[in-house]
């Protein structure tokens, strides 16, 4: 009996599994929907229900199905969801790792926690409420993480007696919305999750919907196109050097972004330029490895020694390079308690590259609760979404969106926290930049001496002249020039 169950849990551990992020606005039902799937599947552990609802009389209490997951009790006492719940369910075809993504506007940096690694997403949306603001806002920030997968439900379908007409209506004007994000749902579900009604079975009080169910709809959600076949990235974290027992090892650590790579294969690490082969695939107590791929966490040894910094992005040397640059026109969602304003310095963080970096241009500023776009605005606001150029304070590596999108994403940080995350779309080159600004500001801005040219010439009976030695690096200019300075 205990070898039976042994097996089952390896047969369980070796299936396919998928990442999905349930999300919408505050009190929308995404912790209940997630609740059903898992009593319906059988998925929660043994007395899980049935402790749920002792509770629940204990406590004079009507159940619900959201207690499953808001296991905190400030999250059971205000009713919603504050962190990220992570929990798992499971159907005849795969295993799941589902979160439920909070709804309240103050938690949405938590929403993008959980909506980071997802490979599909649930919208859900309140059929007596209809499309609210946040249900705008989780629907653009699941468009910028990319995710193309989205089912939208239209939940508590029983307030409204489960007319056809608003289901019609809430499709469309949500359908729409999305539409102009360039995001195109794979179907829209009528739902009332508390009753079960088209979440695991299919309802008999709405008739008139031919769709999937929730349960069938997520079983039908194909996996994404594994990183690792993509082009080769890898952000260098670190340089390990042995020096003990006759270990002249200098191992470049990181973690795998996207694509593969072998020992043999040349490769160019950015914005240094330096190239050169990978030696071999480094790894503590593991075997020694053929090839390596997105996400591992890993190590190389290179053919030869070359000189690199943390922060540099690895390449494969026959893939399309990066950019190298200071400025980019981005997109980006603003978190911060304080607004982003220009004239100010910033922390970015690309991969594992620092910078100094300042708000360069506002282009535009999009309201994600209606998409109305305002123009003019010099800094960008909690809660806003801007299309923006940042500059930073020197060059690094980045991936464009239609290059790569595991390489064109970043976060800014303003006092110790991240307030920001964005993804890059295109360079932008230096005709306006800040840094040239402030050289002709500076070069227009001389300083007027309090002794004049005549004094200085009847001084030391000569004018002043400038002189600029050229030449090649190690041609001996420097030496040159500290000679004529002294006959002079």
């Amino acid at each position: 009996m205990v070898k039976k169950k042994n097996d089952d849990r390896k047969k369980m551990a070796l299936r396919d599994q998928m990442n999905i992020v349930v999300a919408g606005h505050v009190d929308h039902g995404k912790s209940t929907v997630i609740g059903r799937l898992m009593a319906d599947t059988g998925s929660l552990p043994e007395g899980k229900l049935e402790q749920v609802r002792e509770m629940c009389e204990r406590n004079a209490r009507p159940f619900e199905y959201a207690f499953l997951l808001d296991a905190l009790k400030n999250e059971q006492a205000q009713g919603i969801t504050i962190d990220t719940a992570r929990c798992f369910f499971r159907t005849e075809r795969r295993n799941y790792i589902i979160n439920d993504a909070p709804g309240h506007i103050e938690f949405l940096k938590n929403m993008i926690t959980g909506a980071a690694r997802a490979e599909c997403a649930l919208l859900v949306i309140d059929a007596d409420e209809g499309i609210q603001e946040n249900s705008r806002r989780h629907g653009y920030m699941i468009s910028m993480l990319g995710i193309r997968q989205i089912a939208v439900l239209i939940n508590k379908m029983d307030l409204k007696d489960y007319d056809e007409a608003v289901f019609d209506e809430i499709s469309k004007g949500y359908s729409c919305f999305l539409g102009r994000l360039d995001v195109h749902p794979t179907c829209f579900i009528p739902v009332s999750a508390r009753d079960g009604e088209n979440i695991a079975t299919r309802s008999d009080r709405m008739s008139w919907y031919h769709g999937p169910t929730v349960l069938e709809q997520v079983d039908a959600f194909e996996k994404p196109a594994s990183s690792a076949e993509s082009i080769f990235r890898m952000p260098v974290q670190d340089i390990y050097k042995f020096t003990q027992a006759e270990d002249d090892r200098r191992i470049i650590a990181g973690t795998i972004e996207s694509g593969r790579i072998s020992p043999g294969d040349d490769v160019t690490f950015y914005p240094s330029g330096k190239s050169t082969s990978v030696a071999c695939i480094e790894g503590f107590n593991t075997a020694q490895r053929s090839s390596v791929e997105s996400p591992w966490a890993t190590g190389f040894t290179m053919e030869t020694q070359i000189y690199i910094k943390p922060g540099e992005l690895m390449c494969r040397t026959d893939d399309p390079s990066p950019v190298i640059g200071r400025r980019f026109r981005a997109n980006m969602f603003w978190l911060g308690r304080l607004p982003m304003v220009q004239g100010k310095h910033y922390k970015l963080k690309i991969g594992a590259a620092h910078v100094s970096a300042q708000l360069a241009d506002v282009i535009s500023v999009l309201d994600a609760s209606d998409l109305k776009t305002v123009e003019g605005k010099t800094e960008i606001e909690r809660h806003d979404v801007a299309e923006c150029v940042i500059e930073l304070s020197h060059p690094v590596a980045f991936d464009t969106r239609s290059l790569n999108e595991e390489t064109s994403r970043f976060v800014i940080v303003d006092e110790y926290e991240i307030a920001g995350a964005g993804i890059i779309f295109e360079p932008v080159g230096e005709e306006n930049s800040l840094l040239r600004g402030d050289i002709r500001q500076r070069e227009s801005q001389w300083e007027t001496s309090l002794i004049s040219s005549t004094e200085r010439t009847d001084r030391y009976g000569h004018g002043g002249m400038l002189v600029v030695f050229v030449g090649r690096f190690r041609s001996g200019k420097r030496n040159l020039a500290k000679h004529v300075e002294r006959v002079l």
